[in-house]
């Protein structure tokens, strides 16, 4: 009898089946049995590994590219507080114009963070995730595992350091202060910009200088540029006036010391009455017709002054003081001199800081000090008395253009010696007193120039000429009995 082939096929194809899924379970248990062998095996290596490490950093772990595997925390630590303790001495000093200052490590416990460090490099592998760690364990073991290096420093020493820095040097910004009241500037302060220590950039680039000789194990000496940071007044010149009253131009000085106690308050009250004139674009200045009435009536007192030939007493005595030290402030602001007058003789008050000839008499009303504004703009004269050093300081204040003032050195021509003292009787004083009521001064004949140039090219030359007359000591002789 014949099977068909189609049975015969389906029994082969059955006993396939058999022997396939035998073959799949024999596969399945070995496969199961491997894993569990190897996760056996792993757990062991990692649970020895582990233990053997109990106390020591990994293998593999590296901080700052020194490897620490197999080190304690300890020796961590010891490791990096010796580099930190190669460099303690080391010093940066940080300068500016008005401050500086001297910055070491140790004062501030600059170095390397070794216990953090320490905390971080045990902690690789050590966290609460068990395939984390396991993979961790194994890149440091295979390829390393880098740590970056940490610092510390005491920024609150820092800062007390850098706080005598910043009272130095830190200056707030001026408002422009301009009130005008009847023609006269009343309050007047030129705006200015403030400046202040740039404490964040400072301090990073102290902590920058302090890791560079970290880095290279070596004790230097730096030396650091305070930043400085500025900072723009709210009202500008250009805000508070539109004048062109925006700078200082040009100034005059002049002492007057061992004057007489009524010449030094007069010279006050006419530097006074001078300070907060202005002086607009184009006009000539007269001195005497600003001051005005010259006498008691109007608070002047008594001092000496040159009348006829004749140092005598006069009301407004110093005057002169205050026109001499205005001229010199046109002077030296390159403003054309409309007038100008020598005194009669040699002034001691104007040699005093000063070669002679530098100076202006005045003698309302003939005898004048006259200058003009020529600038295109408005001029501000502004008058300072310094009672300590007996200074008188007159500024003048508009807007610069490109002149360029340049005055010699007075020369001298000739000289001649003061006359023999003269001796005159004077019934009013008692018999045998001596009174002296002018003094003697040699006589000279004293001349500067000046040359004023503007892009270069002269726009005003003149010569300032000065004829003093050689002056004799007068005594009066009393002969009252």
């Amino acid at each position: 009898m014949t099977i068909p082939f189609s049975k015969k096929l389906k029994k082969l194809l059955a006993i396939k089946k058999k022997i396939v899924g035998h073959v799949a379970k024999i596969a399945l248990w070995f496969s199961l049995g491997a894993f569990v062998g190897f996760f056996f095996f792993v757990s062991f290596l990692y649970i020895s590994y582990k233990q053997n490490h109990t106390h020591v950093i990994y293998e593999g772990v590296m901080v700052n590219g020194v490897d620490f595997g197999g080190k304690t925390e300890q020796e961590l630590k010891h490791y990096f507080a010796k580099r930190n303790h190669d460099i303690h001495n080391t010093k940066v000093t940080v300068t500016d114009h008005d401050a500086i200052a001297t910055i070491s490590a140790s004062q501030i416990a600059f170095g390397y963070d070794e216990t953090l460090l320490a905390d971080q490099a045990m902690s690789v592998g050590r966290s609460n995730n068990l395939l984390s760690n396991m993979s961790l364990m194994l890149q440091a073991y295979l390829t390393g595992v880098q740590l970056s290096p940490a610092y510390h420093y005491k920024e609150d020493i820092l800062d007390r350091i850098l706080k005598p820095l910043q009272t130095a040097i830190d200056v707030k910004p001026v408002d422009a202060l301009f009130q005008f009241e009847n023609g006269r500037v009343v309050t007047f302060r030129l705006a200015s910009d403030g400046k202040a220590v740039d404490t964040k950039k400072l301090k990073e680039q102290i902590i920058a200088a302090f890791l560079s000789a970290l880095l290279s194990d070596t004790q230097q000496q730096m030396h650091l540029r305070i930043p400085i940071v500025a900072s723009k007044p709210t009202i500008t010149n250009d805000k508070a006036n539109n004048l062109g009253i925006t700078e200082l131009i040009a100034e005059g000085t002049s002492l007057f010391q061992h004057s007489i106690e009524n010449r030094i308050f007069n010279i006050n009250l006419a530097a006074t009455r001078l300070n907060g004139v202005l002086i607009p674009a184009g006009q000539t200045f007269s001195f005497t017709k600003t001051v005005g009435d010259v006498s008691a009536f109007t608070g002047y007192k008594q001092a000496y002054v040159i009348e006829n030939g004749k140092t005598v007493l006069g009301d407004g005595g110093g005057l002169c003081q205050v026109s001499t030290t205005l001229f010199r402030a046109a002077l030296n602001a390159g403003l054309p001199i409309v007038e100008r007058h020598a005194h009669a003789y040699r002034v001691g008050y104007y040699e005093e800081d000063s070669p002679p000839g530098v100076d202006a008499a005045v003698y309302s009303p003939t005898v004048d000090m006259k200058f003009k504004n020529d600038t295109g703009n408005a001029i501000l004269v502004q008058s300072y008395v310094d009672q300590d050093e007996q200074r008188l300081t007159f500024d003048l204040y508009g807007t610069r253009d490109s002149r360029e003032t340049i005055i010699t050195q007075p020369v001298i021509l000739s000289e001649s010696p003061a006359p023999e003292s003269r001796y005159q009787d004077d019934p009013t004083l008692p018999k045998g007193q001596i009174k002296q009521v002018d003094f003697a001064a040699g006589g000279a004949n004293v001349y500067f120039t000046r040359t004023v140039k503007q892009n270069g090219k002269i726009v005003l030359s003149d010569k300032f000429v000065s004829n003093y007359r050689p002056w004799q000591a007068v005594y009066l002789r009393g002969t009252k009995e």
